[in-house]
């Protein structure tokens, strides 16, 4: 039996959708949530289901239980579904960078999964899977040496108040001449910008999570520990900003990624357009790149203005997009579970 904790979230209701979507190989799947939430009736697969309220009961007889839940629920939830016999796949930063959980994308790492001691695998930040399943086809011919990133993440990521906030600020700039003097959009938004530190309408904002240590932004520092543990790179060379911008959902970055050889642009093309995962969509002579507006709603991640560096031989730069809410999130939680209930299968064969 699979369970689904946090079913009735934003990605939540995207992973019921990949679920409903992808083959049945599960039976009977589980809604579960907070007290609030139980007893409303959720679609999955075409079944009415009701919701069940959160607690160790409602782990009895699954199998495997994916998470989308904040991180102070995961982390006192999780280990008690993995105690009554789950699996447990979880969305949450609370497990990511445990020694004893493995951090998994199943296109680069899908050993990785085979090992868990705790009985919890982890799934990545939406802002390094949106990049990941790209650098990693790379790094797995050419091995990556270094990788200097800059994102430009949609507004989804902030959740359900993040997409609120932008769409009341574009009703109020709508149809005005504003952005065009210090201050004007400011005054017009309001001293509220929801979760962000300054209005995103007709703007952009260089700052995404909470304050880490010496400038440097949670969000920025997930990017550099979470490459490192996916691609066995612990000691590689990261650097990330982390720009939040007015899209809604499907987070693009920008990647200069050093290799340990010279490198050339065809060769990285030809791995790029094989690479599980990963589409390639670059002419630029004829205007043709990703834009979130194309990629949303999509499960790869989108490649596009594949260069090598005009000073450095070793180096590419790419430009990639990817729907913070599908493999961002909910569809990478599904691919890891399929992973395990395709060993489960193996062994039982």
């Amino acid at each position: 039996m699979l369970a689904v904790v946090g079913a009735t979230g934003a990605v939540g209701t995207v992973l019921l959708g990949i679920l409903s979507q992808h083959a049945d190989i599960w039976g009977e799947i589980r809604l579960i949530a907070s007290a609030r939430s139980a007893g409303r009736k959720l679609t999955v697969r075409g079944v009415e289901t009701e919701v069940v309220a959160l607690s160790e009961d409602a782990f009895d007889g699954v199998d495997l239980a994916l998470f989308d839940v904040p991180d102070a629920v995961a982390a006192h939830w999780a280990p008690v579904a993995a105690a009554r016999g789950a699996v447990v796949v979880d969305n949450s930063a609370a497990f990511r960078m445990d020694p004893e959980v493995p951090l998994v994308v199943p296109e680069v790492n899908p050993h990785a999964a085979r090992n868990r001691p705790r009985s919890i695998l982890a799934s990545p930040n939406c802002t390094t899977l949106s990049m990941i399943v790209a650098v990693g086809a790379l790094h797995a011919e050419f091995g990556l040496s270094e990788l200097i990133v800059s994102s430009y993440q949609a507004v989804s990521g902030a959740g359900r108040a993040g997409v609120d906030a932008l769409r009341e600020q574009l009703a109020l700039v709508a149809g005005t001449e504003l952005g065009t003097s210090p201050g004007d959009v400011r005054r017009a938004v309001g001293e509220d910008h929801g979760p962000f530190p300054a209005p995103l309408a007709l703007n952009v904002v260089p700052w995404a999570g909470s304050y880490a240590r010496d400038g440097w932004s949670t969000e920025e520092l997930k990017v550099r520990e979470e490459s490192r543990k996916i691609l066995g790179l612990p000691g590689l060379r990261v650097t990330a900003t982390c720009v939040r911008v007015p899209v809604v959902t499907t987070h693009s970055l920008t990647v200069h990624a050093r290799f340990e050889d010279e490198v050339t642009v065809d060769h990285a093309r030809e791995i790029l357009a094989t690479a599980p995962g990963v589409v390639l969509f670059d002419d630029p002579a004829a205007g043709e790149f990703p834009t979130p507006a194309d990629v949303v709603g999509t499960d790869p991640t989108w490649v596009g203005r594949v260069r090598r560096s005009l000073d450095d031989p070793t180096a590419l730069e790419l430009f990639v997009c990817g729907d913070n809410l599908r493999k961002g999130a909910a569809l990478n939680t599904v691919q890891i579970a399929e992973l395990v209930a395709a060993e489960s299968r193996g062994r039982d064969s």
